[in-house]
């Protein structure tokens, strides 16, 4: 279900579909060079410069290939016109920045299209493994592994998260980006990607793109259908799992909730 890079311009024929990818590609290109350039500079400088150099590039080549297309990204101001578009394009540059600056691999750029109340496309580039996901060709997930693996944020893992764990008896695998970690449920390396306290649509809206394709289950905690191009683009929670695991999951989550209720937004990724 992994697909290769695949190279080609970028135009205004491209669909949907391909055009995400492409983007993605391209940006994750661009950010590998800078990348393997990087080992003179200071880790905060060179997060900084990969969301500005993709930023850019993103915003060029959607200009130039949709240039009616609204967008939402992580790094530019919000406009509030998106609410009354059909098109949205939901980006972010630079997904794991932090693993990024620290000369890791586990960072991703994430593409993703809402149109007209929904995610019609996207794709997720893990640059560093050659990659390129997309909901076109994700197949279905990997077949499980013994024992269940639940991926989390490498920096700051949220207490739900082992506290389910521990009554689902899942081992805790720390990854950097939310696109990182989804894709490793796809891939089968890990069963459960579960997230709380902190994120935006552009953290998921890709990722949730490929991982539907995959067939795997996709909620926020309370089992609800994440939504997107809202007013307020904060979306802090996020469940990706094996959809055999989801009622366990789900129950799993609600009674961890009840035995150990947190203010909103006090974890994050």
């Amino acid at each position: 279900m992994l697909s290769l890079k695949r190279g080609g311009a970028i135009s205004a024929k491209l669909s949907d579909a391909e055009l995400a990818a492409a983007l993605a590609e391209g940006a994750g290109d661009i950010l590998r060079t800078l990348q393997d350039e990087a080992d003179t500079r200071e880790p905060g400088p060179l997060g900084a410069e990969g969301d500005r150099r993709s930023q850019t590039f993103l915003t060029k080549m959607l200009l130039r290939s949709r240039p009616g297309d609204h967008v939402l990204s992580e790094e530019a101001p919000d406009q509030t016109s998106r609410l009354r578009a059909d098109r949205v394009w939901i980006i972010d540059p630079l997904d794991g920045t932090r693993e990024f600056s620290e000369g890791r691999r586990d960072w991703a750029v994430h593409v993703a299209l809402w149109e007209k109340g929904e995610l019609a496309a996207g794709a997720v580039a893990l640059p560093r493994l050659d990659m390129v996901l997309t909901g076109e060709d994700a197949g279905e997930a990997a077949a499980p592994h013994t024992g269940l693996r639940m991926a989390v944020s490498r920096s700051r893992a949220p207490e739900i998260a082992r506290a389910v764990a521990a009554e689902i008896n899942a081992e805790l695998i720390p990854m950097g980006s939310t696109g990182y970690k989804t894709c490793a449920v796809a891939s089968g390396e890990v069963d459960i990607y579960l997230h709380d306290g902190g994120q935006y649509e552009w953290d998921s809206a890709a990722p949730v793109v490929v991982a539907r394709a995959a067939g795997l289950h996709v909620s926020r905690l309370d089992g609800s259908a994440p939504r997107y191009n809202q007013e307020n683009p904060y979306l802090p929670d996020l469940l990706v799992c094996r959809p055999e695991l989801s009622a366990m999951v789900l129950a799993a989550v609600a009674d961890a909730r009840r035995e150990h209720p947190q203010k909103e937004g006090q974890s994050g990724e």
